[in-house]
């Protein structure tokens, strides 16, 4: 008898050992408490030396986009989170790019640039605070998973609120660029032209399992832990789907920007993207540009090579108006 009741604390014990394992992981990983740090600076930059060269840059461009005409917007998720975006009209009937900011991010740091970029091109854009960031309701952050289908009910806010007409553009910066990859091999309307992924990762397996393994951690002892813990706490599964998963099944064209020097999200995630995609597509890569920092690194073959892109495959007129 004492033996049985030994077996059974030990049970016990492992099996509380998993839990609390998988409730550090999901915390750690996905848990977004939503509040503002004590002594915020007024404009938030992404931490690390890479950005330090373009802080001015940044901030300059979060004053234009805190002084333009913008439209607030709001819709209700899948799973009851009133996400909010802020829509920038170039004019009645341009093209739309719906943007989305990467992990912890949010709309005005993240996609700092995207609006005059879109007004550029002659587009409106509508960014998105993503769901358990910024002005967005929600404490999990899934990458990519079920903000995969925040992005369709975005594209039907864009549909029944903006214009029924528009074409739209799915673009997406780190998460977000792997959130607008996923949401390819979703029901689309007609009016998604293509798709423009700035550094995103091709699975959040593979990013999570990258990430843990720079921390020098066993990452294939830690990953199934993780995986449990966003099933248990989070109500998700990492391995729900993937970027490279839904690049298989779309015929939407596609544009990839990576930097050769981003130590975050490795360049060749996509690659990796770029190679199992069956459609139209474009890869392009920037020699010394960190995490996110193509457009800041090099704009004119930003400018350049997407306006290309967009006439010959998105179908949509597109001339560059400044730089």
């Amino acid at each position: 008898m004492t033996a049985l009741w030994i077996i059974l604390g030990v049970t016990v014990g492992i099996i509380f050992l998993i839990f609390l394992a998988s409730f550090i992981c999901f915390y750690m990983a996905f848990f977004t408490s939503r509040k503002a740090p004590k002594n915020a600076p007024e404009f938030d930059i992404p931490p690390g030396h890479i950005y330090e060269p373009h802080r001015e840059q940044m901030i300059k461009w979060m004053k234009e986009a805190r002084s333009m005409t913008c439209r607030e917007c709001e819709i209700t998720s899948f799973d009851g989170l009133t996400l909010h975006g802020k829509f920038y009209e170039f004019k009645k009937g341009a093209p739309i790019e719906l943007m989305m900011h990467g992990y912890r991010g949010s709309a005005e740091r993240d996609l700092c640039g995207g609006i005059q970029r879109c007004f550029s091109l002659g587009r409106s854009c509508l960014i998105i605070d993503q769901r358990g960031c910024g002005k967005s309701e929600g404490h999990v952050i899934t990458f990519g998973i079920n903000e995969r289908k925040d992005c369709l009910k975005w594209v039907g806010y864009i549909l029944e609120n903006i214009d029924p007409e528009a074409k739209i553009i799915l673009c997406g910066i780190s998460m977000g660029a792997s959130t607008a990859l996923m949401a390819s091999a979703e029901p689309l309307p007609d009016n998604v032209v293509g798709i423009l992924a700035d550094c995103g990762f091709s699975s959040a397996k593979a990013i999570i399992k990258k990430v843990i393994h720079q921390m020098k951690l066993p990452e294939n002892l830690l990953y199934p832990f993780v995986r449990l813990g966003a099933k248990i706490y989070g109500g998700f599964d990492l391995e729900e789907t993937s970027a490279t998963e839904a690049l298989e099944k779309t015929s939407l064209p596609v544009i990839f920007y990576h930097g050769e020097a981003d130590d975050f999200v490795p360049c060749n995630m996509s690659v990796e993207n770029y190679n199992v995609l069956k459609s139209d597509k474009q890869l392009v890569t920037m020699p010394n540009a960190g995490h996110g920092l193509c457009y800041l690194v090099d704009p004119d073959t930003y400018l350049e090579t997407l306006s290309k892109f967009s006439r010959e495959h998105y179908k949509i007129e597109c001339e560059i108006q400044n730089k």
